[in-house]
């Protein structure tokens, strides 16, 4: 007798063992007994046996099915192209990279060492996050409009409530994209334990009982995302403050928010927080979004005091306290005090764990895997996609880079371009920018012209009754060409795919102006800011072609 063990993923049940196990006892000389609990068939067969073939009734029945031999280390049946790949991470760079890889025929075994599967998106960034600021937003939008006739009120607000609904919506999108990918794609093979590297084709996992297992792969693929970074600020460590994934969940809201950051995520929930009733003080290393346009800190800082968030520039702490009730945080400009600090200065890549030391991958100062834009890192056959790596952290920017790493390890060639990257805060007013700055085209060498367009000259912002914040266009001179805009607007994050798609196709300014827009809609402002180059749009009338 032979004794052969299988991995097993995509069970849900006892039952469905009992389908597999089944399946495995048709098969003529073979005697199984499968566990649900552990995810794994043991076989018995008389004589030799094509493998495959239990594989197979494994994967008739739905579930993936990978070999493992005698010390339960992976070893793979191999897709039509031979290939096994295995992902460390299970967002949305892994996945995109898992189904792309599949579909070009590998075997994929995808690690997970955290509870749930999906990464940040879903469970504690943006799926979450903007849950929460709409809702936010409602509550603010009770009590601060400009509609006669509308009487204003206070919101009675149930965090608790609230929290609830998210997190409900939360789970239905994490089963919808992850969890029922797995259940459907028998390719893909789900490990769960944190994996570190043996050498370069080589990852020991460890499970959560202690034991180990070894993977062994011909590719693999680096997706293990990035967490909130925490400074070394005297005193922090020692204090129960939230980062944005406590924030997001917290189901009461503060008297009084500190918040430890100026860039999306600080911004964020800051303003959410304060559209809940809460007191917000928000301390800011420089300016707030320093990497954008000196023109888009400005405006959402107005905006943000227009609010009631007290907003402290070139304001850092040297020592921040707890008394068991109130955060006191000692800075350059004098002491702030508050009942809740949120810190949310950045994320650091979630490399640490993974022994890259082993097998010499290069990392940047961020400790972020270095790659290039075939998402290559320097060690032969290891890739590497998303937060953890030295590419923007966008997810949109994470599941783009994670096909194009799939399609390159089964023997493609497609670079990822970010020369063009649309990027939004959802703020309000929103954030929307893409290409370059009037400021790095220039230190680029570029002869660069732009014009600003504040919305009180926008229709639809009128309309709103809302005029807060600008469109601006940045374009070489000569050639008219458009190179970048910068949007600070109500639903800005729904202008500017448009200016996106206009650098895209290399179009110029006159052709911008040329375009129709639809009247009254806030992507009108394009078109108007494109003709301010050539004329005086307040000596337009409404709708001037």
């Amino acid at each position: 007798m032979n004794t052969i063990n299988i991995q097993i993923t995509g069970m849900t049940c006892d039952h469905c063992a009992k389908s597999a196990q089944d399946a495995l006892n048709a098969l003529e000389g073979v005697t199984a007994s499968v566990s649900f609990n552990e995810g794994k068939a043991r076989t018995k067969t008389q004589g030799n046996i094509d493998t495959s073939r239990l594989l197979k009734a494994i994967e008739s029945k739905g579930y993936s099915a990978v070999l493992l031999n005698e010390n339960d280390n992976v070893t793979t049946s191999g897709g039509s192209s031979g290939l096994h790949i295995a992902i460390v991470g299970t967002g949305s760079g892994a996945f995109a990279a898992a189904i792309k890889a599949v579909e070009k025929g590998a075997t994929v075994t995808i690690i997970e060492g955290g509870e749930v599967i999906g990464g940040t998106c879903v469970n504690v960034g943006c799926v979450p996050s903007k849950i929460f600021i709409r809702g936010a937003h409602i509550a603010h939008l009770q009590g601060h409009h400009a509609f006669e006739g509308l009487a204003l009120s206070t919101p009675n607000i149930d965090r608790k409530v609230m929290v609830a609904q998210q997190q409900e919506w939360v789970e239905k999108r994490r089963y919808a994209k992850y969890e029922s990918i797995l259940e459907g794609n028998p390719g893909i093979n789900l490990v769960r334990g944190m994996a570190r590297f043996k050498d370069a084709s080589t990852l020991i996992v460890t499970k959560t009982d202690g034991s180990e297992k070894e993977i062994k792969a011909d590719r693999i693929l680096l997706a293990v995302g990035a967490s909130p970074a925490v400074p070394d600020i005297t005193g922090l460590k020692d204090t129960p403050y939230w980062t944005s994934t406590e924030a997001l969940v917290a189901e009461h809201v503060p008297a009084h928010l500190i918040v430890l950051g100026a860039s999306v995520v600080a911004l964020e929930l800051a303003q959410a927080f304060r559209h809940l009733g809460a007191e917000v003080t928000l301390l800011a290393r420089s300016t707030l979004l320093s990497k954008e346009d000196p023109e888009i800190g400005q405006g959402l800082q107005q905006a943000f005091e227009g609010e009631g968030i007290n907003v402290m520039l070139n304001t850092s702490p040297d020592l921040v306290s707890h008394d068991g009730q109130r955060f006191t945080l000692k800075t350059n400009n004098g002491e702030v005090s508050g009942d809740r600090l949120l810190v949310a200065a950045g994320r650091a890549p979630n490399t640490a764990a993974l022994g890259l030391d082993k097998v010499g991958i290069n990392t940047d100062k961020r400790g972020g895997i270095v790659t290039d834009d075939h998402m290559r890192t320097n060690v032969e056959n290891i890739y590497a996609a998303g937060d953890c790596t030295n590419q923007p952290q966008f997810v949109y920017v994470a599941a783009a880079a994670g096909t194009r790493a799939a399609i390159n390890m089964t023997g493609g060639d497609k670079a990822i371009d970010l020369s063009v990257m649309p990027a939004v805060v959802f703020t309000n007013p929103q954030v929307g920018t893409v290409g370059l700055t009037e400021q790095q085209a220039q230190d680029q060498g570029l002869d660069v012209d732009s014009r600003t367009l504040d919305l009180e000259n926008v229709p639809r912002a009128l309309a709103n009754m809302d005029t807060r914040g600008f469109i601006k266009l940045v374009a070489e001179k000569e050639s008219g060409r458009i190179l970048g805009c910068q949007i600070l607007a109500k639903e800005g994050g729904e202008i500017i795919q448009a200016a996106a798609l206009a650098i895209c196709n290399r179009m110029t300014i006159q052709e911008l102006a040329d375009q129709l827009f639809p009247y009254l809609t806030m992507v009108e402002g394009l078109k108007l800011t494109a003709q301010t180059f050539s004329k005086d749009v307040k000596q337009l009338s409404c709708c001037a072609g």
